[in-house]
């Protein structure tokens, strides 16, 4: 296993200025009690102490045991190492062509992604994203953000370590006007400055801020830029103009799992151990994690893959596999059915209830998903007749009946995505969805309905307009309804079916 995991170190790329309140170095100085405070030294300084050393593997599971609490646990952190993965390449790994920055700083991309962004599986391309990755430990940080035209859709969502979203600062949830709002970690009970709107607590020490700001068209960029660049953030000791805590120690963070291993291998599990120091343990998920630690699973512990025995190994492995096939089998009868939209695996974690299943299937199908009254995401995998979609052979139109397009508040897209990847897809004319400012230009049926026409060729002449281009290969679309009408989500308006038309 990678050196830096089985010592527990993380790697901090970010501003090292920020420090411990008191009662933190208080917990410091208790090093020498480990057995005692071990759990909250890890969450005070991070979990990669050096002086504290790994905390030995457990490994009390028979085989039998370890394959069912190796599924259990995969199901449950496959949504942390994922995002890991990707949060890694954004704050970490300067190297990374999907590099942003800095932890705790914002960070702009003013354009709409194409596929040549890969780090983020399904994103959307209809609003220039901006990034924070905060980290929380030392002291809380002062989000700002600027007033702008009422019309413009904007929002913020708050992402803990787990892919729960926690909360919202934006048009539907706060509004279009200025605000400063303070967002904590676990630990933090402290006094809150004037000038701040609302306190937000993250239950995990490092949270993922992901910033969406709706672009009217190409001519808006300009505009969209202005917006961005009045996204602040600064330490509370910065806003409060108070001193700053004492410097953290410089931490190691290990090297993530590629998309393809992280199906496969079982560091899989050390990089769960790693991520699982950060995040204090709920009270609902005690039982789970006393389960876990019989293989060797939980805070600080070691998971070493070198020292397994074969037997153990292949528990280990039949574990995952068995969770990707639990996973696949909640897709086809869930998901593809229409029973539930992906939507329903984002969310706060009282609206999951530890429907850790759910969780891991959003997660794969497509990240950072919006809580569903944010934005909700009805999902083509599979045609009208129930087969899956693929532009290879087929050709297909959705079809929107005069005055029935998505009910929103704000504004909906329908977006292209290839198989396996669930990346958007290069095609001739470099459209990747169809949205709401493009309805005018858009076609209209004789009824006054609109039919999009999704293939891979293009539809010929006087269609183009209402084109989707799909790969010669299989696909599925998202579409997104942004802060949807109570029709939208309680089943009185359904997304149109993608129907196979004759070659």
């Amino acid at each position: 296993m990678p050196a830096a995991i089985a010592q527990g170190h993380v790697q901090h790329a970010g501003p090292e200025g920020a420090g411990i309140r008191g009662r933190r170095l208080r917990w410091l100085l208790g090093l020498a009690m480990l057995a005692l405070v071990q759990a909250a030294c890890n969450r005070a300084t991070g979990p990669a102490d050096a002086a504290a050393g790994p905390v030995p593997a457990s490994m009390a599971a028979s085989p039998d045991e370890l394959r069912a609490i190796t599924r259990e646990a995969y199901i449950y952190g496959f949504p942390m190492v994922d995002s890991y993965r990707i949060q890694h390449s954004y704050f970490v790994d300067t190297a990374n062509p999907e590099y942003k920055g800095s932890w705790n700083q914002v960070h702009n991309v003013a354009r709409v992604f194409t596929p040549q962004d890969k780090a983020i599986q399904t994103p959307n391309s209809d609003t220039p994203y901006s990034f924070l990755g905060a980290d929380l430990r030392a002291e809380p940080l002062v989000i700002s953000v600027p007033a702008m035209d009422p019309a413009r859709y904007y929002s913020l969502q708050f992402i803990d370590m787990y892919t729960h979203n926690f909360a919202y600062v934006g048009s539907r949830a706060t509004g279009n006007d200025a605000g400063h709002f303070l967002l904590a970690g676990p630990g933090w009970d402290g006094e809150v400055p004037k000038g701040i709107k609302s306190v937000i607590r993250s239950e995990t020490e490092l949270a993922f801020v992901l910033y969406r700001t709706q672009l009217f068209g190409e001519d808006d960029i300009d505009a969209v830029k202005q917006v961005q660049a009045g996204y602040r953030v600064q330490p509370l000791s910065q806003f409060a103009a108070a001193a700053a805590p004492e410097p953290l120690r410089p931490v190691d963070f290990p090297v993530p799992l590629s998309p393809e291993a992280q199906k496969t291998s079982p560091e899989f599990f050390a990089l769960l151990n790693f991520l699982l120091q950060y995040a204090p343990t709920h009270p609902s998920e005690t039982a789970l994690m006393e389960r876990f630690a019989k293989a060797g699973i939980g805070a600080g512990k070691t998971f070493d893959v070198a020292a397994l025995s074969p037997e153990q190994r292949q528990a280990v492995e039949a574990g995952m596999a068995d969770a990707l096939a639990a996973f696949a089998q909640y897709k086809a009868g869930m998901i593809d059915t229409g029973k539930k939209s992906s939507a329903d695996g984002f969310g706060t974690r009282e609206f999951l209830d530890n429907d850790y299943l759910a969780r891991m299937a959003s997660a794969l199908l497509g990240i950072y998903g919006n809580s569903k009254e944010e934005a909700n995401y009805p999902a083509y995998f599979v045609d009208s007749e129930g087969k899956p979609l693929d532009g290879a052979n087929n050709r297909y139109t959705v079809h929107f009946e005069p005055g029935k397009l998505p009910p929103v508040n704000s504004f909906w897209s329908l977006t292209m995505y290839e198989l396996p990847a669930s990346l958007l897809t290069e095609n001739p004319i470099n459209r990747y969805l169809i949205n709401s400012p493009m309805e005018k230009s858009l076609v209209r049926d004789p009824d006054g309905g609109i039919t999009l026409y999704i293939q891979h060729e293009s539809p010929g002449e006087g269609k183009e307009a209402n084109w989707l281009p799909a790969p010669a290969s299989p696909f599925f679309m998202v579409m997104r309804e942004y802060w949807p009408k109570p029709e939208a989500l309680d089943g009185s308006w359904k997304a149109p079916p993608a129907v196979r038309t004759a070659e």
